[in-house]
């Protein structure tokens, strides 16, 4: 045993064992990530660097780090070398973009294959496939509503994770997915009129819609971020199948606000990113688009968020964010 531990050691400490050892942590283990965006906002915030776990849903294809080629064949036809445990209502999952499966999104999964939903005006609606018994057995009666002849769990979510949140920073994301329908762009989501439903009606080509409706397909996770508002997810390019899933954020090793004063003040030039709220909380009385409250930013720009360093997700997520 000891020899075996001797030679283990000389061959992790030899620059050959300390790459491979590396690298089968990141293909099967754990791997970095970074968020990009603010679609997860306030549970996970720009500049935050997380540990993901590669293992919770079964092992992963492995790709080769930055370049995401992948170095094995999909045997199982399902983009995992060992199948396991599909995600969860409620969890917050790693995948590869539908559209562009060298980029890594960060999503909560609120709907699995069955699953109906109706998205309106800051209202997400669920008909879980469980059926009505399941729904009057674990929500509460207050969150309950009958529409289109079944019950649906309005909001199911948002009393339990405080990060989730709808606050537009310009046109709200229901707007505009009306608005991608109009114009005849690529939705995953269809517009329709649901009689009883407490929500504003839009016109459309001479016909009133006030929600949008989706059916989740077997074996597909339908991912929105908790920045519901500013949130480019399942809405948009449709629910997410098992093949894509790559693993669960694990841990917080650090947190770094990072944002330039004028992406935080304008967003990019389609209002992605924009964060006045992180403005006006700072600079206070002091108008958010003067040079004053610029200065106030950036003399906080870099700054380390310490109050997320080290935390696991599963924690943080339930408490009023930091940031």
């Amino acid at each position: 045993m000891k020899k075996v531990l001797h030679g283990f050691s000389r061959f992790a400490s030899s620059w050959t064992g300390t790459v491979i050892i590396v690298l089968v942590l990141i293909f099967f283990v754990a791997q970095s990530f970074v968020i990009p965006s603010g679609s997860m906002k306030r549970t996970q915030l720009i500049g935050d660097f997380l540990f993901a776990k590669k293992f919770s849903y079964g092992i992963p294809t492995p790709h080769l780090p930055w370049l995401e080629i992948p170095l094995l064949p999909d045997f199982n036809g399902n983009g995992h070398l060992i199948e396991g445990p599909r995600p969860q209502r409620e969890d917050i999952v790693i995948f590869r973009y539908p559209k562009n499966n060298k980029i890594h999104y960060v999503k909560r999964c609120v709907a699995v294959g069955g699953d109906e939903l109706l998205y309106a005006n800051k209202k997400l609606l669920i008909h879980f496939h469980e059926g009505d018994e399941y729904i009057k057995a674990n929500y509460p009666l207050q969150k309950i509503v009958l529409l289109r002849g079944k019950l649906w769990v309005e909001n199911p979510y948002m009393d339990k994770y405080p990060g989730i949140q709808y606050a537009p920073e310009g046109m709200n994301i229901f707007e505009v997915l009306l608005r991608y329908y109009e114009y005849n762009k690529e939705i995953d989501v269809t517009p329709v009129y649901v009689d009883g439903l407490d929500a504003p009606t839009h016109e459309i080509a001479g016909k009133g819609i006030n929600a949008l409706y989706a059916k989740v397909e077997e074996d597909h996770f339908y991912m929105i971020g908790d920045n519901r508002d500013n949130s480019n997810d399942s809405r948009f390019w449709g629910a997410v199948p098992y093949k894509l899933i790559v693993g669960k954020p694990w841990l917080i090793y650090m947190s770094l606000e990072h944002r330039s004063y004028e992406s935080v003040l304008n967003g990019d030039e389609y209002g992605g990113g924009k964060d006045n709220a992180s403005l006006k909380r700072l600079c206070g009385d002091i108008a958010i688009d003067t040079q004053a409250c610029e200065e106030i930013w950036n003399k906080q720009r870099f700054t380390v968020r310490w109050g997320r360093v080290g935390r696991r997700i599963l924690s943080i997520q339930k408490e009023q964010p930091i940031e």
